[in-house]
Protein backbone atom coordinates (compact mmCIF):
# COMPACT_ATOMS: atom_id res chain seq x y z
CA UNK A 1 0.00 0.00 0.00
CA UNK A 2 1.63 3.26 -1.08
CA UNK A 3 1.86 6.16 1.34
CA UNK A 4 -0.18 9.22 0.39
CA UNK A 5 0.05 12.81 1.55
CA UNK A 6 -2.92 14.91 2.62
CA UNK A 7 -3.67 15.79 -1.02
CA UNK A 8 -3.75 12.15 -2.10
CA UNK A 9 -0.44 12.16 -3.99
CA UNK A 10 1.75 9.08 -3.72
CA UNK A 11 4.87 9.58 -1.56
CA UNK A 12 8.16 7.68 -1.59
CA UNK A 13 8.17 5.80 1.75
CA UNK A 14 11.95 5.25 1.95
CA UNK A 15 12.92 8.46 3.85
CA UNK A 16 10.14 7.89 6.36
CA UNK A 17 11.11 4.24 6.88
CA UNK A 18 14.79 5.16 7.34
CA UNK A 19 14.05 7.84 9.94
CA UNK A 20 11.67 5.61 11.86
CA UNK A 21 14.09 2.67 11.71
CA UNK A 22 17.05 4.71 12.93
CA UNK A 23 15.03 6.31 15.72
CA UNK A 24 13.79 2.87 16.78
CA UNK A 25 17.36 1.57 16.82
CA UNK A 26 18.78 4.47 18.80
CA UNK A 27 15.92 5.13 21.23
CA UNK A 28 15.20 1.54 22.14
CA UNK A 29 18.87 0.53 22.25
CA UNK A 30 20.28 3.38 24.30
CA UNK A 31 17.14 4.76 25.98
CA UNK A 32 16.64 2.01 28.57
CA UNK A 33 20.36 1.94 29.38
CA UNK A 34 20.45 5.68 29.99
CA UNK A 35 17.17 5.49 31.92
CA UNK A 36 18.62 2.89 34.25
CA UNK A 37 21.80 4.95 34.60
CA UNK A 38 19.61 7.85 35.71
CA UNK A 39 17.90 5.67 38.33
CA UNK A 40 14.71 4.61 36.56
CA UNK A 41 13.43 1.06 36.64
CA UNK A 42 13.83 -0.99 33.48
CA UNK A 43 10.07 -0.94 32.83
CA UNK A 44 9.90 2.86 33.16
CA UNK A 45 12.94 3.37 30.96
CA UNK A 46 11.50 1.12 28.25
CA UNK A 47 8.11 2.85 28.46
CA UNK A 48 9.69 6.31 28.15
CA UNK A 49 11.86 5.17 25.24
CA UNK A 50 8.82 3.67 23.50
CA UNK A 51 6.85 6.90 24.05
CA UNK A 52 9.71 8.96 22.60
CA UNK A 53 9.89 6.60 19.63
CA UNK A 54 6.13 6.97 19.05
CA UNK A 55 6.51 10.77 19.14
CA UNK A 56 9.39 10.69 16.64
CA UNK A 57 7.47 8.32 14.35
CA UNK A 58 4.40 10.57 14.36
CA UNK A 59 6.54 13.69 13.79
CA UNK A 60 8.39 11.98 10.92
CA UNK A 61 5.11 10.89 9.33
CA UNK A 62 3.74 14.43 9.58
CA UNK A 63 6.90 16.00 8.17
CA UNK A 64 7.90 13.46 5.52
CA UNK A 65 4.57 12.06 4.38
CA UNK A 66 1.54 14.11 5.39
CA UNK A 67 2.84 17.60 4.50
CA UNK A 68 5.27 16.57 1.73
CA UNK A 69 4.86 18.25 -1.66
CA UNK A 70 5.97 15.90 -4.48
CA UNK A 71 6.44 18.81 -6.87
CA UNK A 72 9.51 19.93 -4.88
CA UNK A 73 11.48 16.76 -5.71
CA UNK A 74 13.28 18.20 -8.74
CA UNK A 75 14.33 21.45 -7.06
CA UNK A 76 17.37 19.99 -5.27
CA UNK A 77 19.56 17.92 -7.63
CA UNK A 78 20.14 14.28 -6.73
CA UNK A 79 23.90 14.85 -6.49
CA UNK A 80 23.41 17.46 -3.75
CA UNK A 81 21.02 15.18 -1.85
CA UNK A 82 23.50 12.29 -2.09
CA UNK A 83 26.33 14.53 -0.88
CA UNK A 84 24.26 15.58 2.13
CA UNK A 85 23.49 11.95 2.87
CA UNK A 86 27.16 10.96 2.76
CA UNK A 87 28.01 13.86 5.08
CA UNK A 88 25.40 12.66 7.57
CA UNK A 89 26.71 9.09 7.72
CA UNK A 90 29.86 9.98 9.75
CA UNK A 91 27.75 12.21 11.99
CA UNK A 92 25.41 9.32 12.73
CA UNK A 93 28.36 7.02 13.46
CA UNK A 94 29.85 9.66 15.79
CA UNK A 95 26.49 10.02 17.56
CA UNK A 96 26.30 6.29 18.21
CA UNK A 97 29.87 6.23 19.56
CA UNK A 98 29.17 9.30 21.71
CA UNK A 99 26.06 7.65 23.11
CA UNK A 100 28.04 4.52 24.00
CA UNK A 101 30.97 6.27 25.74
CA UNK A 102 29.19 7.07 29.06
CA UNK A 103 27.88 3.53 29.25
CA UNK A 104 31.35 2.03 28.79
CA UNK A 105 33.11 4.44 31.16
CA UNK A 106 30.41 4.54 33.85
Amino acid sequence: MPLRNRHGSTIDPVPFVVVVGLSFMILLSFGPLYGQALGLSLESAIAISAALFAFVAVAAFYRQVWTFHPETIGIVPAAVRAERLFHLIPLLAALIVALAIPLVIG
